[in-house]
């Protein structure tokens, strides 16, 4: 159950009406919310004259939830908001690592001359191989923070588990946490303490509920700066890398309130195909796509299969401007 407790309500009895009803609280937009486990079906009687509202949810996806909120969460990113009714489609894109200065400012130029506005890159690598190139670390986050000097982006970095998320928090502006770090609780508490936009993707042996759970971590928290990134699951299929769930996609936009980020390029593992998983995304009207692209692929450090030439994506970036105008919405 969600309760928003009336504008009088102060914090210490906030504090204690959530100790007493062991609920999670927080605050929003100058009133307290309280969030007890959904197996709670009536407003507790001790808690009725401090009610302004409440809703009963049928599951532990709550604040998510379109019960709840109707309307898709806008988010603020940089100079561009998605969700809400804004109807823009963001393209976040560039190198899966950071690997030079060199490196990453080739990719920052070519980005900044397209237009792009969300510039990513990975420094911790949360990487299945522990002989496989690790990130730069610290060193990648600041060579981001000079790009965004350079050329106003909103830099999207992922934190691959709670010794670095700090790090993160304080050198991006978006933070990511991968399909391998979606249950790490000290990522999640940590995230849910920042007010920074976060882009949560889901594991890649996740149910659609434990998906939006995680999100709940980060949302009742405090922070409601969240978007859902679909980036493919583990099916029983072996010729692509994942398989993305377009399916899943549909029932996120139907029940959650949260921007939708799609990622075509983990899901197939294969640059051939990222074109047309790209203008499907785009087709199903969701907030965003991730989209990784080097300056050259064939030495990158990390999923160099994945990663669109600098010609191949600007062809693309062409082709999902009319998909998206078809569907009513804007490439930004």
């Amino acid at each position: 159950m969600i309760i928003h407790l009336k504008a009088s309500v102060d914090r210490s009895q906030a504090e204690q009406l959530a100790e007493t009803l062991k609920a999670i609280h927080f605050e929003q937009e100058g009133k307290f919310v309280l969030v007890t486990s959904s197996s709670v079906k009536s407003l507790p009687e001790m808690v009725k004259a401090y009610t302004d509202a409440f809703w009963v949810s049928d599951s532990d996806i709550q604040l998510a939830s379109k019960h709840y909120r109707d309307e898709v969460r806008t988010v603020q990113l940089g100079d561009v908001q998605i969700g809400g009714k804004t109807n823009n489609t963001i393209v976040i894109s560039g190198p899966c690592s950071v690997e030079s200065e060199a490196q990453i400012t080739t990719s920052a130029d070519f980005m900044h001359g397209l237009g792009i506005k969300a510039l990513r890159g990975g420094c911790y690598k949360p990487r299945t191989s522990p002989y496989s190139f690790q990130g730069l670390g610290l060193e990648g986050l600041q060579l981001l923070s000079k790009m965004r000097d350079q050329h106003g982006f909103t830099i999207v970095s992922e934190v691959r588990d709670a010794t670095h998320v700090d790090d993160v928090i304080e050198h991006a502006d978006v933070v990511q946490i991968g399909a391998k770090s979606m249950y790490d609780h000290g990522i999640l508490k940590a995230c849910a303490k920042t007010r920074k936009p976060i882009l949560l993707k889901r594991g890649f042996g996740t149910t659609l509920q434990e998906f939006v759970q995680a999100a709940e971590f980060i949302l009742s928290g405090g922070n409601p700066n969240v978007m859902l990134c679909e980036r493919g699951i583990r099916t029983f299929e072996t010729k692509t890398r994942f398989t993305l769930d377009l399916c899943g996609v549909a029932w996120l936009k139907a029940n959650t309130n949260l921007p939708i980020i799609l990622d075509p390029s983990h899901a197939l593992g294969y640059r051939y195909g990222i074109a047309d998983l790209s203008k499907a995304c785009v087709a199903m009207g969701v907030d965003g796509l991730l989209i990784e692209v080097h300056p050259d692929p064939s030495v990158a450090k990390s999923d160099a299969a994945q990663q669109l030439h600098h010609d191949e994506f600007t062809k693309l970036l062409g082709e999902l401007r009319p998909v998206a105008q078809a569907v009513g919405r804007s490439i930004v």
